[in-house]
């Protein structure tokens, strides 16, 4: 009985309705040429300070819709670091970090090179440097073996779990990444924007890997995305739009997977999950020139290098309240020195208490403006 999608008798021979999508396609394709006008315009303080954000962002995300929450400062510093930027930080990154960044920065700054069963297993070893996922020996640097049942993905508590999807067997395995890496690599006349959507449901239902097809899956659809932008450098970021819309995505990607080789609802959502990414990183611009302003406007005032990471961390978006104990733990600094750096701000009118009340005293950004 074919019940999934790579069961179908033309399996992988997809097909589609151009005419259902094609608006949302030029819709997506202005949007991504209107974004990288305005990058080019910037300095390249601007640009480089864009890139980083984009690509933390990017790795956070794509790790966060796994259930896995990595440490911003890590991600950040491990990115400058590679990337050779003079910001980069001296916070130590963990091996598994480091592991996602370089998966990321390869599959973008060398987007434009093939894609080989090797260079897979290589990004799949970074993922899992200790051979481990959680507390799980793994096989890693090689396709599943499916040792212990059939791979898939289910849902529930134990007795009454839900299968959403079954990957195609493991006897299968080589013959599926091989039609595919021969496809990824040879397809030339069909649209980027269109390829990374079909690669991303192709891989993501061969599902070659015993863990890690999602970090993957959407690595590839970002190389993909890098040369229809003709550029190495990310400005917006597909992770953290697929994030916000998980629900979504979980439950299109499931019903194309049971369907037909008909797959023109899943590219329109890709589609429109794409224009939103797109659109979201107007703010993510903006907060980097706001940041930018903000230091032209003060570059005459004196300030120790606590006062800077702080500020600095407020202009990148400091979740939570910033009060005097978290600015101690951030700075490393005593209680009082907290409070004294602190005051000198208020003085200097950078930051202000918040209005709203509570237990705690808590600081914001005074006056910061585009």
């Amino acid at each position: 009985m074919s019940f999934y999608i790579h069961q179908k008798y033309n399996w992988p021979n997809f097909i589609w309705k151009s005419e259902d999508f094609m608006n949302l396609l030029s819709e997506a394709r202005n949007l991504q040429g209107r974004l990288m006008g305005k990058m080019e315009s910037l300095g390249f303080e601007l640009k480089d300070e864009a890139l980083l954000n984009t690509l933390t962002l990017d790795v956070l995300k794509s790790a966060e819709i796994e259930g896995e929450l990595l440490n911003p400062e890590q991600v950040r510093s491990s990115i400058a670091q590679r990337l050779g930027m003079e910001f980069a930080g001296i916070t130590p990154s963990d091996r598994n970090v480091d592991g996602m960044v370089d998966m990321l920065i390869d599959a973008t700054r060398n987007c434009n090179e093939p894609l080989t069963k090797e260079r897979l297993f290589d990004w799949h070893a970074a993922l899992f440097p200790m051979g481990r996922s959680s507390i799980f020996k793994i096989i890693v640097g090689d396709w599943r073996k499916d040792t212990n049942g059939k791979m898939q993905v289910v849902s529930g508590v134990a007795g009454r779990e839900k299968i959403h999807f079954q990957a195609p067997d493991v006897e299968l395995l080589e013959l599926e990444m091989n039609r595919f890496l021969t496809w990824f690599n040879d397809e030339k006349e069909l649209d980027l924007v269109l390829k990374a959507a079909i690669a991303h449901l192709w891989f993501v239902t061969i599902h070659p890997f015993q863990d890690g097809n999602g970090r993957i899956t959407r690595a590839l659809t970002d190389l993909l995305l890098a040369q229809s932008d003709k550029s190495t450098q990310r400005f917006y970021s597909m992770s953290a739009q697929i994030r916000i819309e998980r629900n979504e995505y979980y439950s299109i990607l499931e019903n194309t997977q049971k369907g037909e080789l008909d797959v023109t609802a899943w590219i329109k959502w890709f589609l429109n999950c794409l224009i939103n990414a797109l659109k979201a990183s107007d703010k993510l611009l903006k907060q980097v020139l706001i940041k930018a302003n903000f230091w032209n406007k003060n570059a005459a005032i004196n300030l120790n290098e606590r006062q800077r990471k702080v500020l600095n961390k407020l202009l990148d978006g400091f979740e939570g309240k910033l009060t005097s104990g978290k600015w101690s733990k951030l700075t490393k600094c005593s209680k009082d020195t907290a409070i004294r750096d602190i005051n000198n701000l208020i003085t200097r009118e950078l930051i202000q208490k918040e209005a709203a009340g509570g237990r705690s005293t808590s600081y914001v950004l005074k006056n910061v403006i585009e």
